[in-house]
């Protein structure tokens, strides 16, 4: 496989997994409820994605990179709900 064709499949990848967070982001503003947000489940998984955004830069891997920058911003937003509303 190509390496522009590589790419290709993680940057549709990244978006996928990325735009799945979306309507929870969408959900928890509208309501203003994070009754059913594990908030350990939200801070592991912010570390995690932390991780991998350091991973993409130092790897020099673009779509892994591009999907988890923007996936730690939309998981801070439903963290910073949490942390306010729950």
């Amino acid at each position: 496989m190509s390496s522009s064709a590589l790419d290709i499949l993680g940057f549709v990848a990244g978006v996928l997994t990325t735009a799945a967070f979306v309507p929870q982001v969408w959900r928890v503003w509208k309501t203003r409820s994070t009754t059913d947000i594990s908030l350990a489940t939200f801070l592991m998984f912010s570390v995690g994605v932390a991780l991998w955004l350091a991973y993409g830069i130092l790897a020099n891997a673009p779509p892994v990179t591009a999907a988890n920058a923007v996936t730690l911003v939309l998981a801070l937003v439903i963290l910073g709900f949490k942390l306010r509303y729950g």
